[in-house]
């Protein structure tokens, strides 16, 4: 017999799978029974490989009763999050949070210090390893089993490229399309009710436009328009027929909301847009359960401004390139740091990544780096964690391995080129959308905390902090009281830094300490 013992996500082929596995849909109760049922006999059928034949976003533990064995899967991109840790009794305590694992007998809770080295540059906890010793994160398109006091892990799926030279750029956005025109009705079940997240960019613009039955969509927005990207949201909803509410974010709203945040996350994150992600979400909750969101296709589909530089970085790139954030080299935390290790190096998270990639382009090795390191450590982390938090389903239409192999295939010269970001999707969106937004620049959901974080009526628990014995147990005072000053008088763009470290002191003394 085969227990589900904890399962979070939605399997978008399930109509398919219930005919493949003998499964009557009419007989289940509702979509998470009808779910786990699937899972179950998928496990029966496929074993570890099962998660390869589902569609969808899922984290599950299980217990096969027969052979006294848990076994614990997590989809290939990582929307949710899970868990494990060994006790020094010999026993497996698995979670889809670290708070699930730390409520069972047998944890005992310290500090990884180790990894506020790494935090420090990337922003966010990337790779297996978190702030607590011995607690480990399941890998995206993994499988874990335990049986006998016996660990073993591997994977079912990895990001591969088979670039193929027979299509053309039109062939490509013709294929994008049906994919996305196939997946979009999976999403969710007619008789669910969902609104959208709207930037008013060309990823989520393009999914609203193909999600016919999305009515309603949410923006966040600021008073200073330099960073306010909600009247181009507005106005999308308006060419598309949709009703848009802002959520309007003051500074007051933000940095009341930090605390929540860490604790929500239960690790530390640097990206400044996940609390203003947070105040949309516990806003949007209020009246709605089900959300969609767009992530996914910069990294499939090559929208990051950087990837215009794969080709100059060429051979270098497993040299310095740990993805899309790298804000504090190793000389700086040197100097900051209490504890520095040599043998502690951002770089050692993509070393197997880039043996993986070694016969690929410049391009496609930094793709990789993204959607196995900042994809899921950051976006999909973010958005796991503020979701369960907040009571709300947040569901990525984009993120599909069927849109992915579309792109694995895909020859980069059709992704990034000449100064051109997701050439082959943004030609497939404008097949729904106007040519102002199909092609319209990235903005990239900007804060504006570079000038809120320096402003005295605000960061007053910043500098608090900044001063405190905690804050002295991990940084050299004289050297975080330059980088400050730094900030303040000299340079503004040192606001990440700063941020990132008064984020790490947040958690540490609002979840760590107490927990």
């Amino acid at each position: 017999m085969v227990q589900i013992l904890t399962y979070s996500g939605a399997i978008r082929n399930w109509k398919s799978l219930c005919s493949e596995l003998s499964l009557d849909p009419g007989s289940f109760s509702g979509r998470q029974e009808r779910e786990e049922a699937i899972l179950a006999r998928a496990y029966e059928t496929w074993g570890s490989q099962m998660g390869n034949h589902l569609y969808g976003s899922f984290a599950l533990i299980l217990k096969d009763e027969e052979k006294d064995l848990t076994f614990a899967l997590r989809d290939p991109f990582g929307t949710r999050t899970l868990y494990y840790y060994i006790t020094a009794g010999g026993k497996l305590l698995c979670g889809l949070s670290i708070a699930d694992v730390a409520a069972q007998p047998g944890f005992v809770k310290a500090l990884n210090e180790s990894i506020l080295q790494l935090y420090l540059t990337m922003t966010y906890v990337g790779g297996e390893d978190t702030f607590y010793q011995g607690v480990k994160k399941l890998m995206p398109g993994c499988w874990l089993t335990w049986q006998d006091g016996r660990l073993q892990t591997g994977s079912y799926w990895k990001t591969q490229y088979h670039p193929d030279e027979t299509k053309s750029l039109e062939d490509w956005a013709d294929e994008i399309h049906s994919t996305i025109e196939q997946i979009i009705p999976e999403v969710k079940e007619p008789e669910e009710k969902a609104i959208s997240f709207l930037s008013g960019g060309v990823d989520s613009s393009y999914m609203v436009a193909m999600a016919k039955d999305i009515s309603v969509t949410a923006s966040c927005g600021y008073a200073d328009e330099r960073f306010d990207e909600s009247p181009l949201a507005k106005e999308t909803a308006a060419l598309l027929g949709r009703q848009n509410d802002v959520c309007l974010i003051g500074p007051e709203d933000y940095f009341e909301a930090v605390p929540f945040v860490m604790k929500a996350l239960e690790q530390p994150i640097g990206d400044a847009s996940t609390i203003a992600l947070a105040i949309g979400c516990r806003e949007l909750s209020k009246n709605n359960k089900l959300c969609y969101s767009g992530e996914g296709a910069d990294e499939f589909f090559g929208g990051y401004r950087m990837y215009q530089n794969a080709e100059r970085y060429g051979a270098n790139l497993p040299d310095f390139y740990i993805g899309n954030t790298n804000i504090m080299k190793e000389d700086e935390k040197k100097a900051l740091l209490q504890h520095y290790r040599d043998d502690v190096l951002p770089i050692g998270l993509a070393t197997e990544i880039y043996r993986d990639t070694a016969d690929l382009d410049p391009l496609s090795r930094m793709m990789t780096v993204d959607i196995r390191l900042w994809l899921e450590g950051d976006i999909y982390f973010a958005i796991s964690r503020l979701a369960a938090s907040t009571g709300m389903e947040i569901r990525m239409p984009l993120t599909d391995v069927r849109i992915f192999d579309i792109a694995s295939r895909m020859p980069s010269r059709f992704k990034a080129a000449d100064g051109r970001d997701k050439i082959a999707f943004r030609m497939a969106a404008a097949k729904v959308l106007p040519d102002e937004i199909a092609f319209r620049k990235k903005m990239g959901f900007p804060v504006p905390i570079r000038l809120w974080l320096a402003d005295s009526r605000y960061n007053e628990d910043m500098r608090r902090r900044f001063a405190g014995e905690n804050a002295a147990r991990f940084f050299r005072p004289e050297a975080l009281e330059a980088l400050l000053k730094e900030y303040l008088e000299v340079n503004d763009q040192a606001w990440r830094k700063v941020w990132t470290i008064y984020t790490f002191l947040v958690w540490y003394e609002e979840v760590f300490l107490p927990l």
